[in-house]
């Protein structure tokens, strides 16, 4: 008995399934665009003549133009003040309530959680959009915990942190952290002090005092006076949800890391 060829929707419908399951999620187009370009309108380049078509940004700077202005680097500030905070929980009540720290004050932050010298402390940039009283209590957490359970660690074992008091969709982590939150969350792993960081957000390095790099693979501590300790950064949990190809490159990479420490 022969199977009836499938019909054109379902394939259509199999290949999209395909594509999401392989991470890809948007659409590419081989026409090369002038996108600096002075004109509003952006020309395409003309594959067929072999570019002479295109429109060109022209080189150097007419008359009508100006140099682009230096960009601002960020006042650096001590946000620590004279009396940081002594423990966890003098932290923490001070994480809620310090000025300084965001441009829109105390309401709507989120704490961390856990206990001092955990196995592990996770670390991600700021909390989940729908977080009120616990850090990560969205589907990041749950996908972040179906990680935890993987690695064999227990939840007691492990300390939750942001390196930001609220969310912030796309912060600029380089200037937060040239503004002072660098010591902040410096001061703060040291007062966890756990045998091991877990960083997921590819923009936390300066935060923890490394530059911003596309090679997380080679950040593989926390300098400090006291001993260093190891640090694994990975893509953060909101990337692994859009591109599942990115849970996979995670679980290879930490299984090498973890050999290795």
């Amino acid at each position: 008995m022969t199977m009836p060829d499938p019909s054109l929707s379902s394939q259509l419908r199999a290949a999209m399934e395909w594509w999401e399951l392989a991470g890809v999620d948007g659409d590419f187009t081989d026409d090369a665009t002038d996108w600096l370009s002075d004109s509003g309108d952006h020309g395409v380049v003309d594959a067929a003549s072999g570019g002479k078509n295109a429109k060109t940004k022209p080189q150097g700077l007419n008359q009508n133009q100006e140099p682009a202005p230096e960009p601002v680097k960020p006042t650096r500030a001590d946000l620590l003040g004279p009396n940081p905070p002594a423990d966890l929980d003098a932290f923490r009540e001070w994480w809620l309530s310090a000025p300084g720290l965001d441009t829109i004050g105390p309401r709507g932050r989120v704490a961390p959680r856990g206990a001092a010298n955990p196995e592990l402390m996770v670390l991600v940039i700021d909390p989940e959009q729908g977080d009120r009283d616990i850090l990560l209590s969205g589907p990041q957490g749950r996908l972040l915990s179906r990680i935890i359970a993987a690695m064999g660690v227990p939840q007691e074992s492990v300390y939750f942190a942001s390196a930001l008091p609220r969310h912030t969709p796309m912060a600029d982590t380089a200037s937060l952290a040239a503004s002072g939150m660098d010591e902040i969350m410096q001061f703060h792993v040291n007062l966890v002090n756990p045998r091991q960081v877990l960083a997921l957000g590819a923009g936390i390095p300066p935060l923890l005092g490394h530059a911003l790099t596309n090679d997380l693979s080679h950040l593989r501590e926390i300098n400090r006076k006291q001993s260093p300790i190891p640090l694994f950064v990975t893509e953060g949990l909101d990337a692994m949800m859009a591109m599942p190809r990115l849970k996979a490159k995670f679980w290879r990479r930490w299984n090498e890391w973890s050999v290795k420490e």
